[in-house]
């Protein structure tokens, strides 16, 4: 039985890999079609990715999507940072269990509700005061932030928690104000949670369809929109070529974190 529990567990997990990533491989190969049809192999062409250079739908909603997901992780980060730092460090007050729960909340709640609800409060807020004049890049931008800080808030909060209170003492012992302490000793400790939740604030929004298609109007579909509906009239070859671009820039980066990484801990072990 000792035996065979580690060939088990090796064949469950090489069949749960090949599950994830044969899909992906499949559609890298097939970039490289010359065929038009994604299941036919008619011989190996690059012109599906010159194409792609010139498809104005695909780049527009790509750097709409690239905009927005920029601006949602840095005010998710900025926002989620004070939340997580509220809960954390001003201990009891008045409508703290309130924030926790509205910070948990997104992280619960299904897409479709945080979508719908999006779009009510926009239209709401239109009648009311004319702003936001439609809906656009700034509606989706808002939206975002709003599930997504609440990711950064948790990563935060978990961090704080384990950071060692006695060094902001000891800064305020020395004369320190607080908000010195909270930029020149905890933003520094916590730095790594804080490019954490940037990282998966700015995936979140650059991935999301469904709150998008809620808070979105015209001029401003997002890559995940204009590949959707791309979709359902048949996969495209330079959709394929789009996606193995991206996995291609995701893997780059994977390959410099862990190599950023591997070297830090040299460094330490040094």
């Amino acid at each position: 039985m000792t035996v065979r529990r580690p060939t088990l567990v090796f064949s469950l997990l090489a069949f749960g890999y090949a599950f994830l990533y044969t899909p992906i491989f499949s559609l890298i190969v097939y970039s490289f079609n010359e065929s038009r049809l994604v299941t036919v192999w008619a011989g190996f062409s690059t012109k599906w990715y010159v194409s792609l250079l010139h498809n104005e739908q695909l780049l527009g909603a790509a750097w709409i999507s690239l905009r927005i997901a920029l601006m949602n992780a840095t005010l998710a980060v900025v926002l989620g940072t004070l939340a997580g730092t509220a809960l954390v460090r001003f201990g009891r007050f008045r409508g703290r269990s309130a924030l926790a729960l509205m910070i948990g909340a997104p992280l619960v709640m299904p897409d479709v509700i945080l979508g719908l609800a999006s779009l009510l409060l926009f239209v709401a807020m239109e009648q009311l005061i004319g702003w936001p004049a439609g809906r656009g890049m700034t509606t989706i931008t808002i939206a975002h932030v709003t599930f997504s800080m609440a990711y950064v808030a948790v990563i935060v909060q978990s961090r704080l928690v384990r950071l060692d209170p006695s060094l902001e003492e000891a800064a305020m012992d020395l004369g320190a104000r607080p908000w010195k302490v909270f930029f020149v000793i905890t933003l520094p400790l916590i730095a790594p949670a804080l490019a954490a939740g940037w990282l998966l604030a700015f995936t979140l929004s650059l991935d999301d369809l469904v709150i998008a298609s809620f808070t979105s109007g015209p001029g401003a579909s997002t890559l995940p929109m204009v590949v959707y509906s791309s979709v359902r009239l048949g996969v495209s070859p330079e959709i394929n070529a789009l996606a193995t671009v991206l996995v291609s820039l995701v893997t780059i980066g994977i390959v410099i974190a862990g190599w950023s990484m591997q070297r830090q801990a040299r460094q330490a072990r040094a």
